[in-house]
């Protein structure tokens, strides 16, 4: 991998078994445990000040990063305190507020229906979405233990969740999913809804904060009433990152189903390549060679390169003429994403480009996140030397700034929050090496 190493300094790197020992302290420190009107939950807060509820795709992090821990049986709690307030129909919202009720933004009191308003002194969830990546965090749990009463016990709850995301955000019957919030790809200021928002004005400012809130009450005004946010068509985004993430863990979903004996795994099986051929299909630029968010019903590409432009290469039926010319033109090479600490938010090329700290995050600066979900894949197939780079990347940034919300692509610095529980991700990833 071509990375710019424009920075001479020197960083005493921490040891493997150094990393480990933080990363254990780290999630311990941050964990909450309870009972509250009946529920008993127990989850790990992303970081104790900034992030101090429950939250879905962090939730599914710390089960990758506890598992790389062996807390095997610790990863479960967080998964079954993750659907205890599942709806009915299968619903999990992207936040769920057990003890401490009040949201931690007075704005964010729009991310709920309504009627949750009546209940904002017991636990509830929002009415928003996350990445889905929970089958997935399941399977690795399998994968680690053997326990198929584990897997019986959850997959119920697995297949509800799924089949409400089919029934209420596959809105062309595409196989493709629909967010309505910028929040709902769990990157909030994401540059590519730029567009879709109205906002052109590149670096994120007070506007753009503006154009969101006003988002979250119409939808809020709006009851949260699906095919009414579809047919008025204000945000409605395809996510490459959201997308690619739903195809993995419908294939997971369909791996537990066969584990379990279930007779749904082809159902979700075929799910899963459907998704992958639309994915291929609606999203690709050839020209560019790169994937791109989708908006609105006519589902145009959002031609803005954001990080995730290289996720779809991770998925089984994407040819590999297509998945070499991504990784080799914006990876690989001297481009938009060639920086000293990989791999940033955004290309340096973009003009919303913000490599400091900002309350509009993901428009610049690093996250773990990226490496990690990028460095399994560069292992599986054989780039190693690249693997090693994303990995030696993270270690830096770590070794140098601690466990912070994001860095600085150029320098490494940390910004965000403190005691930040995705940077524990690296462990993952130093596990992975370990296993390749």
């Amino acid at each position: 991998m071509t990375t710019s190493n424009k920075t001479t300094e020197s960083i005493t790197l921490l040891t493997d078994e150094q990393i480990e020992e933080r990363v254990r302290k780290l999630l311990y420190a941050n964990m909450i445990k309870g009972e509250s009107e009946g529920f008993s939950f127990h989850y790990t807060r992303p970081s104790p000040d900034t992030y101090p509820f429950q939250y879905f795709w962090d939730t599914c992090f710390h089960v990758f990063t506890l598992t790389a821990l062996g807390e095997h049986e610790m990863a479960k709690k967080h998964m079954r305190s993750l659907f205890l307030m599942q709806e009915e129909d299968g619903f999990v919202g992207h936040i769920l507020y057990w003890k401490h009720s009040f949201p931690a933004r007075i704005t964010d009191i729009f991310q709920l229906k309504p009627k949750s308003l009546l209940r904002l002194t017991k636990p509830h969830m929002t009415a928003l979405v996350q990445p889905p990546l929970v089958a997935e965090a399941v399977q690795r749990i399998y994968t680690r233990t053997k326990d198929v009463a584990f897997v019986k016990e959850m997959l119920p709850k697995l297949k509800a969740y799924y089949d409400w995301l089919h029934r209420n955000r596959d809105f062309e019957g595409e196989g493709l999913l629909s967010i309505i919030s910028p929040y709902e790809s769990g990157m909030d200021w994401k540059a590519s809804y730029d567009p879709v928002l109205g906002f052109r004005s590149g670096v994120g400012d007070w506007r753009l904060f503006l154009k969101v809130m006003w988002l979250e009450m119409k939808n809020f005004g709006r009851g949260y009433d699906l095919q009414r946010l579809y047919r008025q068509d204000n945000f409605i985004v395809k996510d490459v990152a959201f997308n690619t993430i739903y195809a993995q863990s419908l294939q997971a979903l369909a791996n537990l189903c066969s584990v379990a004996g279930d007779e749904s795994a082809s159902i979700y099986a075929s799910r899963a390549e459907r998704t992958r051929d639309s994915i291929l299909k609606y999203m690709y630029h050839p020209a560019d060679k790169a994937f791109y968010d989708l908006a609105g019903q006519r589902m145009e590409q959002l031609r803005i390169c954001t990080a995730t432009i290289f996720f779809p290469v991770v998925l089984p039926n994407v040819p590999k003429q297509i998945s070499e010319a991504v990784l080799q033109r914006h990876l690989f090479n001297p481009d938009g994403f060639s920086v000293p600490y990989p791999i940033p938010s955004l290309s340096v090329h973009e003009a919303a480009f913000d490599a400091g700290e900002s309350v509009y995050i993901w428009r610049g600066p690093t996250w773990v996140l990226f490496n990690w979900f990028m460095h399994r894949y560069l292992q599986q197939k054989g780039y190693s030397e690249e693997a090693d780079a994303l990995l030696l990347s993270v270690k830096k940034m770590i070794s140098k700034s601690g466990f912070r919300e994001y860095y600085n692509p150029f320098t490494g610095e940390g910004y965000g929050a403190h005691e930040f529980t995705w940077s524990g991700l690296v462990l993952d990833m130093i596990k992975g090496s370990h296993h390749s």
